[in-house]
């Protein structure tokens, strides 16, 4: 019925008939390599929460996808999302200490200066790339600032993240894959000098993550796990971040008469974020293998199956969500899966909120009559939705 491997035409541009059409007609949907794909909300809900079941350890599915001694398997074995406890518990344990309400706090005036910068150098422009100008831009400062990466080196970064996320796609051609490889083995090389400053010339580990990573008591990670857990973070809070921001943009471009709501009443933005989190998930797909055999809407899965967690179908379910395909900025309650849940709810959700709500919001503050042009280029991934490319008229 529906093949990871194989879209149809036109699933990048609009996937959400399709999802629909796997919700009402094989919530259960057995792939050709025995996996299942699941776009039912209180599935995915249900499984988020059942940990014993459902692990996130994705050794057995990347062995063989991409080879036991390959730098991507290294990496992704290792990060935060694809493991369980206790390496799991222990980076995260980190990773929200550093997250705290002092931690964000600091952190919101840097960011409306550098948002502000950012639409500064887009004045006076006929057109702008808004990718590559403005929502790529704004991630790759705020996570290299929490890391305190050098601001002068941080230019190889959006490459190494598309190219090793981009890994994670079902089917992979020979040159992704090595290119997938290459950009660990580029990153690692890239950290090591900062890592090892870092060791000498501790900052503060309240607000400064790689310390905290580094010098947390009772927390230690290995050479491996802080290397592997250092990308992630780039990694994680790069790329979603940046969809978040460029599909919020063509959304409101797309519904005027919502651009407009949201302008006269910019106190929206706040649920209005979250919305544009549900309608367009940045991250379409999660995983999760069985550890016993189950059976789910009529199909018995055994012990050891790659489940394939739809949260773009998820999130769209007229289950949970009243008119699910309209786009509600004041939406009350919106329990979306945009962040996953559970054990595995997002570490950065309340910066990438945050992120979301001071770029979108100054963005129209300042530009209120921008067109997205024509030319608009998805990312043509399956696990993270967004744009490529972006072009618009600031108007």
């Amino acid at each position: 019925m529906f093949d990871l491997t194989q879209l149809p035409d036109g699933f990048h541009d609009d996937p959400y008939p399709h999802y629909r059409r796997l919700r009402e007609e094989a919530p259960a949907c057995r792939q050709p390599d025995g996996s299942v794909i699941l776009s039912r909300y209180a599935d995915l809900d249900r499984i988020y929460r059942d940990t014993a079941t459902f692990i996130s350890d994705k050794k057995a599915v990347f062995g063989p996808k991409y080879g036991v001694t390959s730098p991507l398997y290294e990496h992704h074995t290792n990060s935060l999302v694809f493991n369980d406890p206790p390496l799991h518990t222990r980076v995260r344990k980190v990773m929200v200490g550093a997250m705290n309400p002092r931690a964000l706090a600091q952190m919101e005036p840097g960011l409306e200066t550098l948002v502000s910068d950012l639409l500064d150098q887009m004045q006076g422009r006929a057109q702008v790339e808004l990718i590559e100008a403005f929502a790529g831009a704004i991630p790759i400062e705020v996570i290299g600032n929490l890391l305190g990466i050098p601001r002068e080196l941080r230019d190889p970064l959006r490459d190494w993240s598309l190219a090793i996320l981009g890994a994670l796609e079902p089917r992979l051609t020979p040159e992704q894959e090595a290119l997938g490889n290459q950009s660990v083995v580029d990153f690692k090389a890239f950290l090591r000098g900062i890592i090892e400053d870092r060791k000498a010339n501790p900052l503060d580990p309240e607000v400064d993550v790689l310390t905290r990573l580094i010098h947390t008591e009772g927390e230690h990670l290995t050479e491996v796990e802080l290397y592997q857990n250092c990308i992630f973070i780039l990694n994680a809070g790069h790329e979603t971040t940046t969809n978040l921001i460029g599909n919020a943009l063509e959304l409101l471009g797309r519904f005027p008469e919502k651009r407009a709501q949201l302008i006269a009443q910019p106190e929206l933005i706040t649920t209005a974020v979250d919305e544009f989190l549900r309608m367009e998930s940045p991250n379409q797909f999660g995983n999760r293998l069985t550890t016993a055999e189950i059976t789910l809407h009529g199909l018995t899965i055994p012990a050891g199956t790659d489940i394939h967690l739809c949260m773009g179908g998820a999130n769209r379910d007229p289950e949970v969500f009243e008119n699910p395909d309209e786009m509600i900025l004041d939406r009350r309650p919106n329990k979306h899966l945009a962040f996953a849940g559970g054990a595995h709810t997002c570490v950065g959700l309340t910066l990438a909120r945050m992120e979301g709500r001071i770029a979108v919001g100054r963005f129209l503050e300042r530009y209120p009559d921008y067109d997205i042009l024509p030319g608009a280029r998805r990312g043509g991934r399956l696990r993270f939705r967004g744009f490529a490319s972006l072009p618009a008229r600031l108007g």
